[in-house]
């Protein structure tokens, strides 16, 4: 009986394991089946097309072709792209729009400062061109005209979906259009899956060449130094003339210069590749150190859109103006007068890069902004996703942002709290009683948190950027009232002077006797002091002739014609009945702990010889140089 059902129950387990391997060798079956099944799909799409079929064939192989080589003249007129990116406006700040529009072609900016100075940077790669390319080769092979092969027997079948794969290599581009197409003639009938076609073209050489300019530029800023050089070369920046009138210029005149001469100094750069030849040696300033074998054209044209301003002008105007030193009573009839002048500037043009394949033939083009801020290039790129540029900045808070007030003790002030940035100024609140602040701030880069206060000197602080949320916290300083007390030589003195507190973002004046309180805080301080005693020097008048252009009034103003106009600056004869006595001007740290404790700042001078005649004068003026201050609270 024992012996049975062992038998039995070996049965059994033999049965299952037949089943098992069964199971697995049906899914051994299956697994291979679906393996050939991809393999013989891929070996079919290599189709050969019969002789008879072959003409039609060949004029959908035709239209791919077609199709591909618009695709990549679109892709090199338009710097990388085919459908454009959303447009972004500029502003009066920043004159660029996120595109430059050359000969009625829009070409998408690969750097450019948005209308908020904003960063931002949009440089296609290689695989994004090729997915572009590949979009455009599917969505137009649809349009692909076969009509004339129906009226000659033929039969063709195309599937309405197709998606194209595209390589981009050095000397050509090849395409593969997946999309089934039936051809059929009298007995001959083919189902083709796969088209290849192959385009000659250097557009991934050209490509490579672009792409090495461009990051060139941003890691040498080689086309803002240029533009620095031309700057300081057709326009006033700074230097000394030995003048005793002022130096005038017009600063339409002077933009008007720069346009000219960045147009003219763009298009003479050049790339140092092997066919470059040179007229003579002053050429190789304009040579640009940058390895690539094609040919490269740098583009600016005073008709695109480009930014100048400069500081100071008078009273906001065009007039750019350089006022005299030692123009004082008695330095002008010894001949001791200078005049300095420095003037700051922003430049802000579009430079236009082509490279291009011998002959011409091909053409890659891509713009991109050239910043100069202050007379100096612009920072290093940082780049952000931003979305549409904000032109009127304080209609748009989207940021949120926390303040906290402190004064120097850690202690919680309650102030207003502004934003400025780029030229607008935003009202963001007041701070609660603990001192904090949760308000939304515009997006803006380089920026300045403002803080106001009773009782504290107003504050601004910079900020990076106001892109992302983050806490800012803001340290003011208290303010305290100090009566000033002049000495000089060690004496009391209460005669005229003028007493100045210079700090690097305030400076406070006092007209001393009739004033002598001043607030001050913590910080370092240039106080400078003038005294002031009559005199008897007498000055003969002169007159000098200063001419500029400016716009014409009337009609002709509108076509931007100019006229000459000229006028006397006249230095009036003068007798002197207050001369320099005495002063000097010294640096000085205050600690917030001295002005709680003190309440009278001791400030003691040194006298100045007594001038009789006007080179009396001009050697106190020398003198007055070299003094410095005694300086005590108390």
């Amino acid at each position: 009986m024992f012996e049975k059902r062992y038998i039995n129950r070996a049965n059994r387990i033999l049965n299952k394991r037949g089943q098992v391997t069964i199971f697995i060798i049906i899914a051994i079956i299956l697994v291979a089946s679906v393996a050939a099944f991809f393999i013989v799909r891929n070996v079919i799409t290599v189709v050969e097309v019969p002789a008879n079929l072959e003409p039609a064939y060949n004029s959908l192989l035709a239209c791919i072709e077609e199709d591909a080589s618009v695709g990549i003249s679109v892709l090199e007129a338009q710097g990388g792209y085919i459908d454009l990116p959303e447009f972004e406006p500029g502003s009066s700040y920043m004159p660029f729009s996120s595109q430059l529009n050359f000969l009625g072609n829009p070409i998408p900016y690969w750097y450019y400062v948005s209308g908020n100075n904003i960063q931002k940077e949009k440089v296609p790669t290689k695989t994004f061109m090729e997915e572009e390319l590949g979009r455009f080769v599917s969505s137009q092979i649809s349009n692909c005209v076969l009509d004339e092969w129906y009226g000659e027997g033929y039969t063709i079948i195309m599937d309405e979906e197709a998606e194209a794969d595209v390589t981009i290599n050095d000397a050509d581009v090849s395409v593969i259009l997946k999309m089934p197409l039936r051809l059929e003639k009298a007995n001959d009938t083919v189902l083709v899956s796969r088209h290849e076609v192959v385009v000659e073209s250097e557009l991934g050489k050209l490509y490579d060449s672009a792409r090495e300019i461009y990051d060139y530029e941003q890691e040498t800023m080689f086309l803002e130094n240029y533009a620095i050089d031309t700057l300081r070369l057709y326009a006033p920046v700074d230097g000394v003339e030995l003048e005793c009138s002022p130096l005038v210029w017009n600063a339409d005149d002077v933009f008007s210069d720069l346009e000219e001469a960045i147009e003219a100094n763009t298009l003479s750069l050049k790339v140092d590749n092997p066919g470059l030849t040179l007229a003579n040696e002053e050429d190789k300033y304009f040579v640009v150190d940058v390895p690539v074998d094609n040919n490269v054209r740098f583009i600016n044209s005073r008709r695109w859109p480009h930014g100048f301003d400069v500081n100071p002008t008078e009273n906001g105007g065009s007039a750019m103006i350089a006022k005299p030193i030692g123009n004082n009573p008695g330095m002008s009839m010894m001949g001791f007068c200078y005049v300095p002048y420095h003037f700051v500037y922003n430049v802000r043009y579009p430079v236009l890069v082509q490279v291009y394949s011998d002959y011409g033939i091909e053409v890659f083009q891509f713009p991109f902004a050239v910043v100069i801020e202050g007379n100096k290039p612009r920072e290093a790129l940082e780049v952000t996703a931003t979305e549409i540029p904000k032109a009127e900045l304080c209609e748009h808070m989207n940021t949120e942002t926390q303040v906290n007030v402190f004064d120097s003790n850690l202690n919680s002030v309650e102030a207003d709290i502004s934003y400025q940035c780029f030229g607008e100024m935003c009202s963001i609140g007041t701070t609660s009683k603990d001192g904090s602040l949760v308000a939304m701030f515009p997006e803006c880069i380089n920026g300045y948190v403002l803080a106001k206060a009773d009782g504290f000197k107003d504050t601004k602080q910079f900020v990076a950027s106001t892109i992302y949320s983050q806490t800012i916290d803001v340290l003011m300083n208290r303010l305290f009232e100090q009566t000033v007390n002049l000495r000089v030589d060690g004496k009391d003195y209460n005669g005229e002077a003028v007493i100045v507190f210079n700090t690097e973002d305030s400076s406070d004046t006092v007209l001393y006797p009739g004033q002598k309180t001043v607030d001050l805080s913590e910080g370092q301080y240039e106080v400078q002091v003038y005294i002031y005693k009559n005199g008897s020097i007498k000055l003969e008048e002169t007159t000098q002739e200063q001419c500029m252009d400016v716009p014409q009034t009337g009609f002709g103003g509108l076509f931007g014609l100019t006229e000459e106009k000229c006028f006397d600056i006249t230095i009036p004869a003068q007798e002197i009945e207050s001369s320099l006595m005495g002063g000097g001007t010294q640096n000085h740290y205050i600690l917030e702990s001295e002005l709680g404790s003190s309440s009278i700042i001791d400030i003691n001078a040194d006298s100045l010889p007594t001038p009789v005649t006007a080179e009396d004068l001009q050697k106190n003026y020398l003198l007055f140089e070299e003094k410095g201050l005694d300086i005590d609270l108390r």
